[in-house]
Protein backbone atom coordinates (compact mmCIF):
# COMPACT_ATOMS: atom_id res chain seq x y z
CA UNK A 1 0.00 0.00 0.00
CA UNK A 2 3.10 2.30 1.18
CA UNK A 3 4.38 1.57 -2.61
CA UNK A 4 1.39 2.29 -4.48
CA UNK A 5 1.15 5.69 -2.89
CA UNK A 6 5.17 6.51 -3.38
CA UNK A 7 4.60 5.69 -7.06
CA UNK A 8 1.42 7.90 -7.12
CA UNK A 9 3.73 10.61 -5.14
CA UNK A 10 6.28 10.27 -8.01
CA UNK A 11 4.57 10.32 -10.66
CA UNK A 12 2.67 13.57 -9.34
CA UNK A 13 5.83 15.14 -8.55
CA UNK A 14 7.26 14.60 -12.09
CA UNK A 15 4.24 15.38 -13.85
CA UNK A 16 4.27 18.75 -12.04
CA UNK A 17 7.89 19.19 -12.80
CA UNK A 18 7.46 18.47 -16.22
CA UNK A 19 4.30 21.11 -16.81
CA UNK A 20 6.59 23.96 -15.29
CA UNK A 21 10.02 23.20 -17.38
CA UNK A 22 7.41 22.99 -20.22
CA UNK A 23 6.42 26.20 -19.16
CA UNK A 24 9.50 27.67 -18.83
CA UNK A 25 10.27 26.26 -22.23
CA UNK A 26 7.56 28.04 -23.78
CA UNK A 27 8.27 31.21 -22.10
CA UNK A 28 12.11 31.12 -23.89
CA UNK A 29 10.89 30.60 -27.25
CA UNK A 30 7.61 33.44 -26.79
CA UNK A 31 10.43 35.66 -25.44
CA UNK A 32 13.00 34.59 -28.06
CA UNK A 33 10.14 35.58 -30.55
CA UNK A 34 9.56 39.30 -28.61
CA UNK A 35 13.36 39.89 -29.00
CA UNK A 36 14.27 39.04 -32.04
CA UNK A 37 11.15 41.00 -33.60
CA UNK A 38 12.10 44.15 -31.79
CA UNK A 39 15.78 43.60 -33.39
CA UNK A 40 14.29 42.72 -36.54
CA UNK A 41 11.15 45.00 -37.52
CA UNK A 42 12.10 48.31 -35.02
CA UNK A 43 14.55 49.47 -38.12
CA UNK A 44 13.99 49.15 -41.37
CA UNK A 45 17.41 50.64 -43.91
CA UNK A 46 17.12 51.88 -46.95
CA UNK A 47 18.96 49.21 -49.26
CA UNK A 48 21.32 50.81 -51.56
CA UNK A 49 20.49 48.70 -54.12
CA UNK A 50 17.74 50.99 -54.42
CA UNK A 51 20.16 53.76 -55.89
CA UNK A 52 22.07 51.18 -57.75
CA UNK A 53 22.14 50.95 -61.68
CA UNK A 54 19.58 48.36 -62.92
CA UNK A 55 22.55 46.55 -64.56
CA UNK A 56 24.60 46.05 -61.53
CA UNK A 57 21.48 44.34 -59.81
CA UNK A 58 20.01 41.07 -60.33
CA UNK A 59 17.31 41.14 -62.23
CA UNK A 60 13.37 39.79 -60.44
CA UNK A 61 10.31 38.65 -61.57
CA UNK A 62 7.16 39.38 -59.40
CA UNK A 63 4.61 36.67 -59.86
CA UNK A 64 0.87 37.55 -58.64
CA UNK A 65 -1.45 34.53 -59.01
CA UNK A 66 -5.11 35.89 -59.21
CA UNK A 67 -8.43 35.20 -59.00
CA UNK A 68 -11.53 37.38 -58.45
CA UNK A 69 -11.39 40.75 -56.56
CA UNK A 70 -9.80 40.42 -53.56
CA UNK A 71 -9.70 42.74 -50.59
CA UNK A 72 -7.95 45.82 -51.46
CA UNK A 73 -6.95 44.67 -55.09
CA UNK A 74 -5.68 47.70 -56.43
CA UNK A 75 -3.85 49.00 -53.36
CA UNK A 76 -2.10 45.54 -53.02
CA UNK A 77 -0.92 45.48 -56.93
CA UNK A 78 -0.28 48.74 -56.94
CA UNK A 79 2.15 48.14 -53.82
CA UNK A 80 4.62 45.99 -56.21
CA UNK A 81 4.30 49.07 -59.10
CA UNK A 82 5.95 51.11 -56.51
CA UNK A 83 9.02 48.87 -55.57
CA UNK A 84 12.00 51.05 -55.37
CA UNK A 85 14.56 48.50 -57.21
CA UNK A 86 15.54 49.17 -60.37
CA UNK A 87 15.13 45.53 -62.55
CA UNK A 88 12.43 44.02 -61.90
CA UNK A 89 9.57 42.90 -64.49
CA UNK A 90 5.89 41.97 -63.00
CA UNK A 91 3.63 39.17 -64.10
CA UNK A 92 -0.02 38.72 -63.04
CA UNK A 93 -1.72 35.40 -63.44
CA UNK A 94 -5.41 34.21 -63.74
CA UNK A 95 -7.30 31.81 -64.79
CA UNK A 96 -9.30 32.86 -68.06
CA UNK A 97 -10.11 36.44 -69.70
CA UNK A 98 -13.02 36.56 -67.97
CA UNK A 99 -11.49 37.50 -64.56
CA UNK A 100 -12.50 40.19 -62.42
CA UNK A 101 -9.06 41.06 -61.31
CA UNK A 102 -7.85 41.78 -64.97
CA UNK A 103 -9.37 45.22 -65.38
CA UNK A 104 -7.70 46.22 -61.80
CA UNK A 105 -4.39 44.72 -63.36
CA UNK A 106 -4.93 46.81 -67.11
CA UNK A 107 -6.11 50.08 -64.83
CA UNK A 108 -2.48 49.67 -63.31
CA UNK A 109 -0.51 49.07 -66.40
CA UNK A 110 -1.84 52.08 -67.83
CA UNK A 111 -0.99 54.28 -65.06
CA UNK A 112 2.16 52.95 -64.98
CA UNK A 113 3.59 52.55 -68.97
CA UNK A 114 7.41 52.50 -67.99
CA UNK A 115 6.50 49.32 -65.42
CA UNK A 116 8.08 46.07 -67.34
CA UNK A 117 4.23 44.24 -66.59
CA UNK A 118 2.62 41.34 -68.54
CA UNK A 119 -0.77 39.72 -68.16
CA UNK A 120 -0.14 35.13 -67.61
CA UNK A 121 -3.50 33.57 -68.37
CA UNK A 122 -3.68 30.47 -67.73
CA UNK A 123 -6.35 28.88 -70.39
CA UNK A 124 -6.12 25.42 -68.49
CA UNK A 125 -2.96 24.71 -67.94
CA UNK A 126 -2.51 22.00 -65.42
CA UNK A 127 -0.06 20.43 -63.50
CA UNK A 128 -1.66 19.65 -60.52
CA UNK A 129 -4.66 19.99 -57.72
CA UNK A 130 -3.46 23.01 -56.23
CA UNK A 131 -5.02 26.13 -58.41
CA UNK A 132 -2.59 28.20 -57.25
CA UNK A 133 0.29 26.60 -58.49
CA UNK A 134 -1.65 25.71 -61.88
CA UNK A 135 -2.63 29.45 -62.04
CA UNK A 136 1.49 30.05 -61.56
CA UNK A 137 2.96 28.03 -64.55
CA UNK A 138 2.43 30.31 -67.14
CA UNK A 139 4.27 32.65 -65.75
CA UNK A 140 6.39 31.02 -63.81
CA UNK A 141 7.84 29.17 -67.47
CA UNK A 142 8.39 32.47 -69.07
CA UNK A 143 10.32 34.91 -66.34
CA UNK A 144 12.85 36.38 -67.72
CA UNK A 145 14.67 36.28 -64.16
CA UNK A 146 16.10 33.69 -62.11
CA UNK A 147 14.90 35.14 -58.99
CA UNK A 148 11.10 34.82 -58.55
CA UNK A 149 9.01 36.84 -55.72
CA UNK A 150 5.78 35.38 -55.17
CA UNK A 151 3.12 37.68 -53.67
CA UNK A 152 -0.59 36.30 -52.86
CA UNK A 153 -3.14 38.52 -54.32
CA UNK A 154 -4.41 39.93 -50.75
CA UNK A 155 -0.55 41.21 -50.08
CA UNK A 156 0.64 44.69 -49.90
CA UNK A 157 4.13 45.65 -49.76
CA UNK A 158 6.36 48.92 -48.95
CA UNK A 159 8.46 50.31 -51.06
CA UNK A 160 11.95 49.09 -50.32
CA UNK A 161 11.09 45.24 -49.36
CA UNK A 162 12.04 44.19 -52.67
CA UNK A 163 15.80 45.66 -52.47
CA UNK A 164 15.93 44.46 -48.92
CA UNK A 165 15.07 41.03 -49.64
CA UNK A 166 17.48 40.61 -52.41
CA UNK A 167 20.04 42.07 -50.13
CA UNK A 168 19.10 38.88 -48.14
CA UNK A 169 19.21 36.11 -51.25
CA UNK A 170 22.53 37.41 -52.52
CA UNK A 171 24.32 39.15 -49.93
CA UNK A 172 27.94 40.51 -51.26
CA UNK A 173 31.05 37.87 -50.01
CA UNK A 174 32.27 37.94 -46.53
CA UNK A 175 34.31 35.58 -44.69
CA UNK A 176 31.64 35.33 -42.24
CA UNK A 177 29.10 33.49 -44.98
CA UNK A 178 31.64 32.09 -46.45
CA UNK A 179 31.50 28.55 -44.71
CA UNK A 180 27.48 29.36 -44.13
CA UNK A 181 24.94 27.18 -46.94
CA UNK A 182 23.45 30.28 -49.26
CA UNK A 183 20.03 31.41 -48.61
CA UNK A 184 17.33 29.87 -50.68
CA UNK A 185 14.36 31.32 -49.50
CA UNK A 186 13.55 35.15 -48.18
CA UNK A 187 10.25 35.58 -46.36
CA UNK A 188 8.38 38.12 -44.84
CA UNK A 189 5.93 37.32 -41.83
CA UNK A 190 2.37 38.84 -42.35
CA UNK A 191 0.93 41.43 -40.56
CA UNK A 192 -2.85 41.51 -40.49
CA UNK A 193 -4.80 44.98 -40.99
CA UNK A 194 -8.71 44.88 -41.06
CA UNK A 195 -10.24 46.53 -44.13
CA UNK A 196 -13.97 45.19 -43.68
CA UNK A 197 -14.79 44.93 -40.27
CA UNK A 198 -16.58 42.20 -39.11
CA UNK A 199 -15.58 40.08 -35.53
CA UNK A 200 -13.90 37.23 -37.61
CA UNK A 201 -11.86 39.35 -39.26
CA UNK A 202 -10.51 41.14 -35.81
CA UNK A 203 -10.04 37.96 -34.32
CA UNK A 204 -7.34 36.50 -37.20
CA UNK A 205 -6.04 40.01 -37.06
CA UNK A 206 -5.57 39.65 -33.75
CA UNK A 207 -3.87 36.01 -34.01
CA UNK A 208 -1.86 37.06 -37.16
CA UNK A 209 0.07 39.77 -35.30
CA UNK A 210 0.51 38.46 -32.04
CA UNK A 211 0.79 34.38 -31.52
CA UNK A 212 1.14 33.76 -34.60
CA UNK A 213 4.26 36.33 -35.38
CA UNK A 214 6.20 35.65 -31.68
CA UNK A 215 5.96 31.83 -32.55
CA UNK A 216 7.26 32.25 -36.28
CA UNK A 217 9.94 34.79 -35.83
CA UNK A 218 11.11 32.80 -32.94
CA UNK A 219 11.06 29.60 -34.61
CA UNK A 220 12.95 31.12 -38.06
CA UNK A 221 15.60 32.89 -35.41
CA UNK A 222 15.96 29.31 -33.71
CA UNK A 223 16.26 27.81 -37.37
CA UNK A 224 16.29 24.62 -36.36
CA UNK A 225 14.01 23.48 -39.46
CA UNK A 226 11.80 25.17 -42.45
CA UNK A 227 9.15 27.23 -41.41
CA UNK A 228 7.71 29.71 -43.85
CA UNK A 229 4.47 30.92 -44.62
CA UNK A 230 3.98 31.84 -48.57
CA UNK A 231 2.37 35.03 -48.71
CA UNK A 232 5.60 36.48 -49.96
CA UNK A 233 8.39 34.44 -50.77
CA UNK A 234 11.66 34.91 -53.15
CA UNK A 235 13.82 32.36 -54.26
CA UNK A 236 16.05 30.99 -57.24
CA UNK A 237 13.98 29.03 -60.30
CA UNK A 238 16.96 27.29 -60.78
CA UNK A 239 17.40 25.85 -57.44
CA UNK A 240 13.43 25.26 -57.60
CA UNK A 241 14.40 23.16 -60.62
CA UNK A 242 16.28 20.57 -58.91
CA UNK A 243 13.94 19.77 -55.80
CA UNK A 244 11.19 17.68 -56.24
CA UNK A 245 9.25 18.26 -52.99
CA UNK A 246 10.53 14.74 -51.58
CA UNK A 247 12.30 16.05 -49.34
CA UNK A 248 14.92 13.60 -49.85
CA UNK A 249 18.39 15.41 -49.31
CA UNK A 250 20.34 15.16 -52.98
CA UNK A 251 23.90 13.79 -51.82
CA UNK A 252 25.74 16.40 -54.16
CA UNK A 253 23.50 19.23 -54.13
CA UNK A 254 26.82 21.51 -53.63
CA UNK A 255 27.80 20.52 -57.43
CA UNK A 256 24.38 20.87 -59.11
CA UNK A 257 22.91 17.69 -57.90
CA UNK A 258 19.69 17.28 -58.77
CA UNK A 259 16.16 14.95 -57.86
CA UNK A 260 15.51 12.58 -60.67
CA UNK A 261 11.96 12.57 -63.06
CA UNK A 262 9.76 15.70 -62.08
CA UNK A 263 10.79 19.25 -60.84
CA UNK A 264 10.33 22.72 -60.30
CA UNK A 265 7.01 24.38 -59.53
CA UNK A 266 5.24 21.99 -61.25
CA UNK A 267 6.28 19.15 -59.14
CA UNK A 268 4.27 20.79 -56.02
CA UNK A 269 0.80 21.58 -57.32
CA UNK A 270 0.48 17.75 -55.26
CA UNK A 271 0.70 19.85 -52.64
CA UNK A 272 -2.21 22.30 -51.17
CA UNK A 273 0.77 24.02 -48.85
CA UNK A 274 3.00 24.81 -51.67
CA UNK A 275 4.54 27.69 -50.47
CA UNK A 276 5.30 25.54 -47.21
CA UNK A 277 6.78 23.02 -49.25
CA UNK A 278 8.49 24.66 -51.61
CA UNK A 279 10.94 26.25 -48.45
CA UNK A 280 11.43 22.78 -46.79
CA UNK A 281 12.21 21.24 -50.05
CA UNK A 282 15.09 23.69 -50.52
CA UNK A 283 16.11 23.22 -46.69
CA UNK A 284 16.47 19.18 -46.57
CA UNK A 285 16.75 18.51 -50.72
CA UNK A 286 19.79 21.16 -50.97
CA UNK A 287 20.57 22.13 -47.77
CA UNK A 288 20.13 25.64 -48.39
CA UNK A 289 19.14 28.37 -45.40
CA UNK A 290 16.24 30.39 -44.78
CA UNK A 291 15.89 34.44 -43.57
CA UNK A 292 13.09 36.36 -42.50
CA UNK A 293 13.46 40.35 -44.18
CA UNK A 294 12.76 43.30 -41.98
CA UNK A 295 9.44 43.79 -43.90
CA UNK A 296 6.26 42.79 -43.28
CA UNK A 297 3.78 41.49 -45.89
CA UNK A 298 0.76 43.45 -44.94
CA UNK A 299 -2.20 41.12 -45.32
CA UNK A 300 -5.80 42.81 -46.41
CA UNK A 301 -8.17 41.02 -44.17
CA UNK A 302 -12.09 41.26 -46.12
CA UNK A 303 -15.09 40.42 -44.33
CA UNK A 304 -14.61 37.16 -42.31
CA UNK A 305 -17.39 35.87 -40.14
CA UNK A 306 -16.09 33.95 -36.44
CA UNK A 307 -17.51 30.98 -38.95
CA UNK A 308 -15.19 31.75 -41.35
CA UNK A 309 -12.36 32.17 -39.07
CA UNK A 310 -12.66 29.06 -37.45
CA UNK A 311 -13.32 27.04 -40.88
CA UNK A 312 -9.79 28.66 -41.91
CA UNK A 313 -7.97 27.71 -38.53
CA UNK A 314 -9.64 23.83 -39.03
CA UNK A 315 -8.22 24.19 -42.82
CA UNK A 316 -4.30 24.43 -42.30
CA UNK A 317 -4.63 22.49 -39.10
CA UNK A 318 -5.37 19.56 -41.33
CA UNK A 319 -3.17 20.63 -43.97
CA UNK A 320 -0.23 20.45 -41.00
CA UNK A 321 -1.28 17.43 -38.97
CA UNK A 322 -0.24 15.87 -42.50
CA UNK A 323 3.06 17.54 -43.02
CA UNK A 324 4.30 18.22 -39.40
CA UNK A 325 2.03 15.70 -37.29
CA UNK A 326 4.74 15.84 -33.79
CA UNK A 327 4.49 19.83 -34.45
CA UNK A 328 0.68 19.76 -34.77
CA UNK A 329 0.24 17.51 -31.94
CA UNK A 330 2.26 19.55 -29.68
CA UNK A 331 0.33 22.83 -30.54
CA UNK A 332 -2.55 22.93 -27.89
CA UNK A 333 0.81 22.40 -25.31
CA UNK A 334 2.12 26.17 -27.03
CA UNK A 335 -1.39 27.59 -26.63
CA UNK A 336 -1.62 30.58 -23.50
CA UNK A 337 -4.54 28.80 -22.03
CA UNK A 338 -3.32 24.89 -21.61
CA UNK A 339 0.31 25.96 -20.87
CA UNK A 340 -1.18 28.35 -17.86
CA UNK A 341 -3.54 25.52 -16.68
CA UNK A 342 -0.74 23.08 -16.64
CA UNK A 343 1.94 25.35 -15.24
CA UNK A 344 -0.61 26.67 -12.85
CA UNK A 345 -1.31 22.59 -11.27
CA UNK A 346 2.54 22.27 -11.12
CA UNK A 347 3.03 24.95 -8.99
CA UNK A 348 0.22 24.29 -6.63
CA UNK A 349 1.56 21.09 -6.28
CA UNK A 350 5.70 22.30 -5.83
CA UNK A 351 5.24 25.30 -4.32
CA UNK A 352 1.90 25.97 -3.32
CA UNK A 353 1.00 28.95 -5.31
CA UNK A 354 -2.50 28.97 -5.69
CA UNK A 355 -4.09 28.98 -9.24
CA UNK A 356 -6.24 32.19 -8.48
CA UNK A 357 -3.01 34.06 -8.15
CA UNK A 358 -0.80 32.57 -11.08
CA UNK A 359 -3.32 32.19 -14.01
CA UNK A 360 -4.50 36.57 -14.13
CA UNK A 361 -0.48 37.08 -13.92
CA UNK A 362 0.39 34.55 -16.40
CA UNK A 363 -2.30 35.84 -19.11
CA UNK A 364 -1.60 39.71 -18.55
CA UNK A 365 2.11 39.02 -19.15
CA UNK A 366 1.22 36.91 -21.91
CA UNK A 367 -0.72 39.62 -23.11
CA UNK A 368 1.81 42.00 -22.73
CA UNK A 369 4.26 40.39 -25.02
CA UNK A 370 1.76 39.72 -27.33
CA UNK A 371 1.09 43.54 -28.04
CA UNK A 372 4.82 44.78 -28.04
CA UNK A 373 5.17 41.72 -31.05
CA UNK A 374 2.62 43.87 -32.28
CA UNK A 375 4.43 46.93 -31.70
CA UNK A 376 7.62 45.67 -33.25
CA UNK A 377 5.22 44.73 -36.72
CA UNK A 378 3.49 47.54 -37.02
CA UNK A 379 6.03 50.43 -35.75
CA UNK A 380 3.94 51.39 -33.47
CA UNK A 381 1.22 50.14 -30.21
CA UNK A 382 -2.03 49.15 -30.68
CA UNK A 383 -3.54 52.57 -30.96
CA UNK A 384 -5.33 53.59 -27.26
CA UNK A 385 -9.01 53.43 -29.59
CA UNK A 386 -8.82 50.07 -30.44
CA UNK A 387 -7.44 48.45 -27.43
CA UNK A 388 -10.21 47.30 -25.71
CA UNK A 389 -11.43 45.35 -29.38
CA UNK A 390 -8.53 44.30 -29.79
CA UNK A 391 -7.76 42.96 -25.93
CA UNK A 392 -11.17 41.11 -26.28
CA UNK A 393 -10.73 39.86 -30.01
CA UNK A 394 -7.70 38.62 -28.64
CA UNK A 395 -8.97 36.64 -25.69
CA UNK A 396 -11.59 35.14 -28.23
CA UNK A 397 -8.90 33.11 -30.06
CA UNK A 398 -7.17 32.50 -26.84
CA UNK A 399 -10.10 30.26 -26.01
CA UNK A 400 -11.30 29.51 -29.12
CA UNK A 401 -7.78 27.47 -30.07
CA UNK A 402 -8.12 24.06 -28.36
CA UNK A 403 -11.85 23.49 -29.49
CA UNK A 404 -10.41 24.13 -33.15
CA UNK A 405 -7.60 22.04 -32.67
CA UNK A 406 -9.65 19.16 -31.18
CA UNK A 407 -12.49 19.82 -34.24
CA UNK A 408 -9.09 19.63 -36.92
CA UNK A 409 -7.21 16.90 -35.31
CA UNK A 410 -10.43 14.58 -36.30
CA UNK A 411 -10.30 15.00 -40.02
CA UNK A 412 -8.75 14.85 -43.15
CA UNK A 413 -10.84 17.26 -45.59
CA UNK A 414 -10.33 20.65 -46.10
CA UNK A 415 -12.33 23.24 -48.34
CA UNK A 416 -10.50 25.96 -50.57
CA UNK A 417 -11.17 28.39 -52.94
CA UNK A 418 -14.75 26.51 -53.44
CA UNK A 419 -12.68 22.84 -53.39
CA UNK A 420 -12.89 20.42 -51.21
CA UNK A 421 -9.71 18.07 -50.60
CA UNK A 422 -8.65 15.28 -48.99
CA UNK A 423 -5.31 15.17 -47.03
CA UNK A 424 -2.70 12.80 -47.84
CA UNK A 425 -0.44 11.20 -45.42
CA UNK A 426 2.30 12.46 -47.05
CA UNK A 427 0.88 15.94 -47.44
CA UNK A 428 -0.23 15.57 -50.61
CA UNK A 429 -4.01 16.66 -51.63
CA UNK A 430 -6.94 15.13 -53.96
CA UNK A 431 -10.21 16.24 -54.54
CA UNK A 432 -12.69 14.65 -51.82
CA UNK A 433 -15.55 12.56 -53.65
CA UNK A 434 -18.28 13.10 -51.27
CA UNK A 435 -20.54 15.57 -49.59
CA UNK A 436 -18.95 17.50 -46.66
CA UNK A 437 -20.12 16.11 -43.28
CA UNK A 438 -19.55 16.73 -39.55
CA UNK A 439 -18.90 19.76 -38.27
CA UNK A 440 -16.83 21.57 -41.32
CA UNK A 441 -19.71 20.83 -42.90
CA UNK A 442 -21.67 22.34 -41.02
CA UNK A 443 -19.26 25.75 -40.30
CA UNK A 444 -19.56 25.91 -44.22
CA UNK A 445 -22.96 25.60 -44.15
CA UNK A 446 -23.62 28.44 -41.52
CA UNK A 447 -20.39 30.21 -43.15
CA UNK A 448 -19.77 32.04 -46.31
CA UNK A 449 -19.63 29.86 -49.10
CA UNK A 450 -16.33 31.07 -50.01
CA UNK A 451 -13.58 31.54 -46.92
CA UNK A 452 -11.40 33.40 -49.19
CA UNK A 453 -13.09 36.84 -48.65
CA UNK A 454 -13.24 38.35 -52.29
CA UNK A 455 -15.22 41.90 -52.13
CA UNK A 456 -15.99 43.84 -54.72
CA UNK A 457 -13.72 46.97 -55.83
CA UNK A 458 -14.70 49.66 -57.88
CA UNK A 459 -12.20 49.92 -60.47
CA UNK A 460 -10.36 52.98 -60.55
CA UNK A 461 -10.48 55.28 -63.29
Amino acid sequence: MASQSESRDVLKLTLASASVVWYVILWTIGLIGCISARKRYRLRPRSPLSSAPASSVPGVTIIRPLKGLDTNLYENLESTFKQDYPNFELWFCVDDEDDQALPVVRDLMAKYPNANAHIAIRNGLTVGVNPKVNNLMAAYRQAANDILWVLDSNVMVDPGTLARAVDLLSPPPTASNASKPRIGVVHHVPFAYVSKPSLGSYVEQAFLNTNHAKMYIAINTVAIDSCVVGKSCLYRKSDLERVDGSLRPIPNAENGGQQPGERGLEAFGRFLAEDNMIAGALWHELGLRHDLSCDVAHNAVGHMTLMDYIARRIRWIRVRKRMVFAATMAEPFTESVVAGCLASIGLKYLLGIPPWLFLPLHILVWLLVDLDVYASLAGYPVPSGDRLQFIATWAIRELLALPIWFVAIVGNEVTWRGTRYEVMENGEVRKAGHDGRGVLGWLRRHGRKSTDYYEPLEVRE
